[in-house]
């Protein structure tokens, strides 16, 4: 099959389209990915990228089409020229690129933002392609919620533009159960919408890797990880505040490993308030050494802001919390929490509540061990049976089947 991926971030950043352009491959299809220069989430074009592109133009086999882009860059002007480049470029200089090139199906992996869709609308009509389109943030809902847009009259506009893309798409997929009501709003009946959640992008053996050498080693110490983005959503104000409630416990710390717009700002809080002792910043790593920090780990700890939106939002680091196998602290509400609740993969608090946090953790650190080996083996189990890698990506694989024949079929009708 030869399938086009049309998405705004892709390899050296890490994100899980990378694994699933992997798996791709390694079934034998014709991949091509249409995507920016890599600059996420330092805002920075990646140095390598800059010496040496060509290095950065083949992945597993695929081809990767690098269209030029305004790079991140820091605050929310600079935000918004990233996004509209992405979308000029990649529709003026990807469709250059693009020329001769026939493909069964476009696929679009959006975390955010939205606007990734408007080339790939472009190209399936230019490409005569089926589009398939991967929401993994729903917008305007999420920019409402995190504050980054208050004025109704702009959300009400992106809305449209929401409208707009959904309606030209021939199969949408909801990262999660309660997305799909939220989908079905926006675009018409006739619109396919499925169920298509995340899985583990890493791969856990734990007997067979080292400790990271950054993480200081300490005896006796209840160490909680936190891994992935840190930005607005994740709510670092209310783990601040758990962290404060516990700073006089010397038998607790926190391990963050990540980077994100919000990562200088939680660095000063950890100064003011006087945390620097037990909250501990390690940056970003490639996601194969991931393994290495979750070894230092009692506990992962996943959280978001209290707010509708992200209650129908399964968090994109849960399924590989729940594949490494370490009980769960959680500071979700909704889907997320309800998932770690019926698996008994770990301690759910409600979102925004860091005295909450603290309690559950308190109270997980005071578990016996095999307490603690019960709650992972029975997230690493929901992993195994419902965020199967090889089952979903059959899945997806089988809706592009089902999306190349129909295409097939109405050629035929106009001939």
């Amino acid at each position: 099959m030869r399938i086009l991926v049309v998405t705004q971030y892709f390899w050296p950043e890490n994100f899980r389209i990378n694994d699933l352009v992997s798996e791709f491959c390694s079934l034998d299809h014709e991949v091509t990915i249409l995507t920016g220069h890599p600059n996420y989430p330092s805002g920075v074009v990646f140095p390598e990228f800059r010496l040496n592109p060509s290095a950065f133009a083949k992945f597993e086999g695929a081809d990767v089409v690098r269209v030029p882009v305004i790079s991140r860059g820091k605050g929310g002007l600079r935000l918004i020229l990233n996004y509209v480049s992405f979308v000029i470029s990649a529709i003026v200089f990807g469709t250059l690129r693009l020329r001769g090139h026939k493909f069964d199906v476009i696929f679009v992996f959006e975390p955010s933002p939205i606007t990734v869709g408007l080339p790939a609308v472009f190209l399936r009509y230019i490409k005569r392609a089926p589009l398939a389109f991967w929401v993994l943030d729903l917008w305007p809902e999420t920019l409402e919620a995190i504050g980054a847009v208050r004025s109704q009259y702009i959300l009400r506009a992106i809305g449209r533009l929401v409208t707009f893309i959904y309606n030209r798409c021939d199969l949408i997929l909801a990262q999660s159960k309660s997305f799909i009501p939220q989908i079905r709003q926006y675009c018409q009946k006739n619109i396919k919408v499925e169920y298509f959640p995340s899985w583990s992008d890493a791969t856990f053996d734990f007997a067979i890797v080292d400790l990271a050498e950054e993480v200081p080693a300490v005896e006796g110490v209840f160490s909680i990880m936190f891994a992935g983005n840190i930005g607005d959503a994740q709510d670092f104000t209310a783990i601040l505040d758990a962290a404060e409630v516990l700073k006089g416990n010397k038998g607790v710390r926190w391990l963050i490993v990540g980077e994100g717009r919000m990562v200088e700002w939680v660095r000063s809080e950890v100064i003011r308030r006087g945390l620097e002792h037990c909250f501990l910043l390690l940056g970003s790593y490639p996601i194969g050494r991931m393994p290495s920090f979750f070894k230092h780990a009692d506990a992962l700890l996943v959280s978001l802001k209290a707010e509708s939106i992200f209650a129908m939002t399964i968090p994109g680091k849960l399924q590989s919390y729940l594949a490494a196998g370490i009980p769960i602290l959680a500071m979700l509400n909704g889907e997320g929490a309800e998932i770690i609740r019926r698996s008994g993969a770990g301690i759910s608090s409600p979102a925004g509540d860091g005295f909450t946090l603290a309690v559950a953790i308190m109270q997980m650190a005071n578990m016996s061990i095999e307490e603690r080996l019960k709650m992972g083996r029975a997230g690493l189990a929901l992993s195994k049976e419902e965020f199967n890698r090889g089952a979903l990506i059959s899945k997806l694989l089988s809706w592009f089947d089902e999306l190349r024949v129909v295409k097939g079929r109405h050629q035929e009708r106009f001939k």
